[in-house]
Order: C-alpha cells, then sequence, then structure tokens
C-alpha cells in the first residue's frame, strides 16, 4: 500500500511540473482570451470620438449662415454687442458689384417666390396677389413705413411699384467696404436675400439713403431709429463686419436715447408704427436727434439730382447693368428703360 502511494504522488508531481513547464495553467489561459477585447476595443475608443468636433463645428457654421436667423446676440443689449464689433477703417470699394452679391432677389429659401416679394408679402397689410402667381407677386398692399412713419399704398405697376422698396438696412457696398470681402460667396449671396436685413420701406427714402452707414443716413422718423440702428449691429454681428469709428460713435449716440433697446430677435419690423402712433414715440428722442437730422439731406439730395438729371446713361441689358453695379434700377434713375423692365413693374434688372 505504501508503495502504491508513492507511485501516485509521483505521478502527480511529473504532471504537475509538465504543467509548469508548457505554461497550460488555467491562470494564464483566461489572462490571454481577456486581453484580446482590451486590444480590440482600444482603437474604437480612440476612433469614436474623432468625428463628433468636426461634426459639430460644421453644424455651427451651417446655423450662423442660414439666412432668416436672429444673430447669436438677438436680445442682448443693443450697446453691449456694439461694443463687440471690430472698428475698423473703410476698406477700398475696389472690385465691388452687385453680382459679388448673386442674383438679385433670388429665390434662396426655394418657396417658389423671389426674396423682394418675400419681403413685400411680410411688411405689407391688406395684400392683393397677382393672378396666377400662388400668392406670391403682391399686386397691391399697405405699407405702415418705419423710414417716415407715414401709410403707403403699394400698388404694383411701372410708374407705381418704386413707391416702396426693398431696402438692405445694412448696404452691400457699405458692407463690402467693412468686411464682407472676406465672406463666402454663399455668406455674401445669404446676406442680400437675408430677411434679418431687409425691410419694404418708403422709396424715396432708400434712395437718399443710398449705401450711407448711420453716420451718414439716419431713418427721418426719430422713433425708429434705436430699432434701426440696433438691427444693422445685429447684421453686423451676425455677418463678423466691422464699423468704422464714425458708424460707433453715431450708433452709441442714438442708443443712449433708448439705452435698454436689444438685437431685433425677428426678420422684421418689431413694432410697426402707425401714423398716429409716432408722436408719441418721438416725443423722448426728438430734443437729442434734431442736430443730426438735417445732415444727411444737404450729403445724399445733391448726389440725387444730377443723377436724375442725366441722361446720357445707357445700358444695353441688364448684363450691362449688372456689370456696373446699378442693378436694380428704379425707374426714373439714370439708365433706367422699359425695354429692361420685362414685367413693367417700374424695377428694372431685378
Amino acid at each position: 500500500m505504501a508503495s502504491t502511494w508513492r507511485t501516485l504522488a509521483a505521478s502527480l508531481s511529473a504532471g504537475a511540473l509538465l504543467l509548469t513547464v508548457f505554461g497550460c495553467s488555467p491562470v494564464d489561459s483566461t489572462s490571454s482570451s481577456s486581453a484580446q477585447p482590451s486590444t480590440t476595443s482600444s482603437p474604437s475608443a480612440t476612433t469614436t470620438p474623432e468625428p463628433e468636433p468636426s461634426q459639430t463645428a460644421e453644424e455651427q457654421q451651417s446655423t450662423a449662415d442660414m439666412i432668416g436667423q436672429a444673430p447669436e446676440g438677438a436680445q442682448d443689449n443693443a450697446l453691449t454687442v456694439l461694443d463687440t464689433l471690430a472698428v475698423k477703417g473703410r476698406a477700398p470699394k475696389t472690385g465691388y458689384s452687385r453680382d459679388q452679391f448673386g442674383a438679385a432677389w433670388a429665390d434662396v429659401d426655394h418657396n417658389g417666390c423671389d426674396t423682394r416679394n418675400d419681403i413685400l408679402n411680410r411688411d405689407l397689410t391688406d395684400k392683393t396677389y397677382k393672378a396666377n402667381t400662388h400668392d406670391c407677386v403682391v399686386a397691391s398692399g399697405v405699407l405702415q413705413d418705419p423710414y417716415t412713419g407715414t401709410r403707403i399704398d403699394f400698388v404694383r405697376g411701372q410708374d407705381t411699384s418704386a413707391a416702396v422698396q426693398i431696402d438692405h438696412v445694412v448696404a452691400l457696398s457699405d458692407a463690402w467696404q467693412k468686411g464682407a470681402q472676406q465672406l463666402t460667396e454663399d455668406e455674401r449671396r445669404n446676406l442680400a436675400n437675408d430677411p434679418y436685413n431687409l425691410l419694404a420701406v418708403d422709396g424715396p427714402s432708400n434712395q437718399r439713403k443710398s449705401d450711407g452707414d448711420a453716420a451718414t443716413w439716419l431713418p427721418a422718423n426719430t422713433g425708429f431709429r434705436c430699432e434701426y440702428v440696433a438691427r444693422q449691429i445685429g447684421v453686423k454681428q451676425k455677418y463678423r463686419l466691422w464699423v468704422t469709428q464714425a458708424e460707433h460713435d453715431a450708433m452709441a449716440n442714438v442708443l443712449a436715447t433708448c439705452p435698454t433697446q436689444t438685437i431685433p430677435a425677428d426678420g422684421g419690423v418689431i413694432t410697426p408704427l402707425q401714423a398716429g402712433q409716432q408722436p408719441a414715440q418721438t416725443v423722448e428722442p426728438q430734443p437729442t436727434q434734431e442736430v443730426p437730422t438735417p445732415q444727411p439731406a444737404p450729403t445724399q439730395e445733391p448726389a440725387l439730382q444730377p443723377a436724375q438729371q442725366d441722361t446720357n446713361v445707357y445700358y444695353k441689358n441688364c448684363t450691362a447693368v449688372r456689370a456696373a453695379g446699378k442693378a436694380p434700377l428704379h425707374q426714373g434713375e439714370p439708365g433706367y428703360s422699359s425695354k429692361l423692365d420685362r414685367d413693367g413693374d417700374g424695377i428694372a434688372c431685378e
């Protein structure tokens, strides 16, 4: 019996020795199998987060460039946002043309209506529409004009359409000289057609404004100046444009009369003015704005008179008009011709 136990013990010792020599312990086997998942999961942990930052940045950029949206600082205090805008000198106008901002009144939102009619549809009341246009082309309507505080009865036609014009709150030429040269083509096209930068207004007032900034032109309706300047600030923030020192100071002077004014958060006039409301809205700002009010008239009107008297301007076609940076042409402006005004609404080369 003792001999049998010694033989069995020897066999067990030999088996243990073989397991040790050939590395076949259960612990080694488990460690080896668990190491494999860790090596396969490691690349996944390092590669999965990589797309996230770029996708998020693209989405943020896309959101910032969307037309019709208020800027990031919407409803922030206008004076506060003004102080975030860069203050620089005006860049040369070299290379500017209307074509740098895409086709005039393009249907950028793909709703079947051009931008001009989109804004008329938004800002006018009591509207009627041209037949067979699916309520797109506005034939008539009423505008409570924010620039003059008066009522304008709009009627579409060769001799009447120019009474209501669509103004770029930040003029495209002004934008070109203050940062738009560095924007992409799509961003410039969006700026030109962005409802946030567009208002239906009194035609003669729009002509007098031309491409002026707040330092050279302000609405005659003093009750609208705070909102007007705040919208300009919002547009310049949204499209990364700067202001000149004179422009900054003019804006600050206007906002000093309404220090709680915020950046508009919608795509149109916040408080459309009825003619009867104007006196109450202009009582407070009137004394501080009387001095600058006459200033735009001498600087703007002389520029308009020679242009209206010059009958020698001729454009062969709308391509020539756009190349000269004059599109769209309104009836009464140099170079306007009924041959260029295909729909007879008084606005050529739209």
